[in-house]
């Protein structure tokens, strides 16, 4: 692995590193968000209020099965999909087939990831779930459509396709055989020109219906206590006493905040980005070898240099650049960090330079014991379950760069109307290009271009997820 020590932006990292506690800045940070004029509304005609309003469900057209690639957050939108779908061709859902990401080499599955009984008890009067499959249809699995062409597998399913396209081309093998797999089912179904019914449901499963196994909350919540009272200590590995101790101080003791970061820097994409991370040579080597192997030559922008992608926004901060970017906003050294990432590239030395301008960093590791952890050791999707929920319970979340973590989160807390911050990457790009710009004149253009990117809410536009952007949609303007 290449080692980065030394800063990129030396001038300005000396700068930052020379930032006593900020000025006023700093206590508009940590203001949480004023109500923007919306309030979460999934169901106007919810079920605990009128339980006899819900008409019992049509006879169902068959079964649907979905197989789900990519990492956690990926899948959490083809299950979202899915029960749309299922919905549209009045089908029967079997709970998604999660397949085992080749990067992160996970093999869990949906009940090992997300509380199966919830999902079903929440959905129930949308449409009919069943956990596997009846007698007669035990054949139709994963094995069975990799070895062959099928006539029940439905592969041609467009990106982004229309509800229409749905009813014309899977309801015909539901008809015909009961059943139907659709595979690859990945980004599937079209967010625009969809009925507010099917777009409401989709915004159902997402922030209501998916939460995840009750030991990842367990988790999550002894992460986000011991990140808000770091002072108080408890011998008790297994974290119970210590929750009591929260609970019986905090009338005397407040809670402190955090900020969850997500790096997204793994070897992925770095090699991915086409860009340079001042790695030198070594690095270089590394990453093109990588690019051969991986992608097999394919690198999106790879036509562009490296100036050109950082001038666009192209290029993933750096945990220097991210460390940079919370320092000019006014963050301090007493600020407490937690760390939402899979392997940062080039490891701790990659990271000394966040570390000098925020001490208080903090991840899984620091906060919990091996004992704490064995539920998730090994288990990527777990591990990402459980930064997922920290990453919610945060005070303010900042993305090192666009992704699906990213959008999942960005998305969840504007429901939610929480603080989140959004990189600017193309300003940030051509500010760190500009190797002789002072601090002041650093900190000023961040503050400014900032300025919307702090949790505003922002309304989805045509052809955008909904996942991301779920106002209007999920969403009703307050009385």
């Amino acid at each position: 692995e290449p080692i980065v020590t030394k800063p990129r932006h030396s001038r300005l990292f000396k700068s930052a590193l020379r930032q006593e506690n900020l000025n006023e800045q700093q206590s508009d940070l940590w203001t949480p968000l004023v109500n923007q004029g919306w309030k979460p509304c999934i169901d106007s005609t919810s079920t605990s209020y009128y339980p006899c309003s819900k008409a019992p469900l049509p006879d169902s057209s068959g079964y649907i099965q979905v197989f789900l690639d990519g990492g956690l957050n990926q899948q959490r939108m083809g299950i979202c999909d899915a029960v749309a779908v299922a919905k549209i061709l009045n089908a029967t859902l079997v709970i998604p087939y999660l397949e085992v990401n080749p990067v992160w080499k996970d093999a869990s599955s949906f009940e090992d990831i997300f509380d199966v009984d919830h999902f079903m008890n929440v959905l129930k009067d949308e449409i009919s779930i069943v956990k596997k499959l009846p007698d007669e249809y035990t054949w139709s699995t994963r094995e069975y459509y990799a070895s062959a062409i099928r006539s029940t597998r439905v592969k041609n399913a467009p990106l982004h396709a229309s509800a229409n396209w749905y009813l014309e081309h899977v309801s015909p093998v539901l008809e015909s055989y009961g059943i139907a797999a659709i595979s690859p089912f990945s980004h599937r179904l079209a967010f625009n020109n969809m009925t507010a019914d099917i777009q409401r449901l989709r915004c159902k499963v997402n922030f209501e219906a998916l939460t995840f196994v009750s030991h990842v909350r367990i988790l999550g919540d002894l992460l986000v206590n011991r990140l808000r009272f770091p002072a108080v200590e408890s011998d008790d590995a297994a974290g119970t006493d210590y929750l009591k101790q929260v609970v019986d101080t905090k009338g005397i003791k407040t809670a402190g905040k955090f900020v969850t970061l997500h790096l997204r820097f793994d070897k992925d994409m770095a090699a991915h980005s086409a860009c340079d991370f001042g790695g030198g040579k070594a690095e270089k080597r590394a990453l093109a070898r990588y690019r051969k192997t991986i992608w097999r030559g394919r690198v999106m922008n790879s036509r562009f240099t490296d100036e050109e992608l950082r001038n666009q926004g192209r290029c993933p901060l750096t945990p220097e650049e991210i460390g940079l970017l919370l320092t000019a906003l006014g963050f301090d050294n007493s600020t407490r960090l937690y760390l939402a990432s899979h392997k940062v590239y080039g490891g701790e030395a990659r990271i000394s330079a966040l570390r000098k301008l925020f001490p208080q960093i903090e991840d899984k590791k620091s906060l919990a014991s091996a004992v704490e952890r064995a539920q998730i050791s090994g288990k990527a999707s777990l591990s990402a379950a459980v930064d997922y929920y920290v990453s919610l319970h945060s005070d303010i979340f900042v993305s090192a760069s666009p992704g699906n973590m990213h959008n999942a989160m960005v998305g969840h807390r504007t429901y939610l109307n929480l603080k989140t911050i959004r990189p600017n990457m193309a300003l940030l790009g051509k500010l760190f290009m500009n190797k002789s710009m002072n601090w002041s004149d650093f900190q000023a253009a961040v503050i400014e271009g900032q300025r919307n990117r702090l949790g505003k809410i922002k309304i989805r536009k045509a052809k955008q997820s909904i996942y991301t952007y779920p106002v209007p949609d999920c969403v009703c303007q307050q009385d």
